[in-house]
């Protein structure tokens, strides 16, 4: 009875460990899935030319601004332990990151743009 009681205990326990580390929550699931397709219009934009390029990267531009704000307002849930809050804010963190290298990206198009 012991042995059946410590396995119990065992497995509640790894199974309560693997939801405090679920990653990132659906919100955050939601921003990734935003930050790619900007990903894949920005993708859009290095290969197009003249009018089609310039009104890409205005849409692009156009969903970082949404993104960002949404970013923006996020916050953790009251109710989450540290643990769970250190790891949505680094997964906020990692989302950020996205966004702020395909800031660079764009950046660095726009110059290409303004050199031609």
């Amino acid at each position: 009875m012991k042995t059946f009681l410590t396995i119990l205990i065992a497995a509640a326990m790894t199974v309560l460990s693997f939801g405090a580390s679920a990653g990132p929550d659906e919100s955050q699931r939601m921003m990734t899935q935003q930050i790619m397709q900007a990903k894949q219009k920005l993708a859009a934009a290095q290969a197009a030319q003249g009018a089609e390029r310039q009104t890409m990267m205005q849409e692009h531009m156009s969903m970082m601004q949404k993104t960002m704000g949404q970013m923006q307002a996020m916050k953790p849930g009251a109710n989450m332990t540290p643990t769970e809050q250190k790891e949505w804010i680094s997964e906020h963190q990692k989302l950020m990151e996205l966004m702020m290298g395909q800031m660079m990206d764009e950046h660095h198009l726009m110059m290409q743009m303004n050199c031609k």
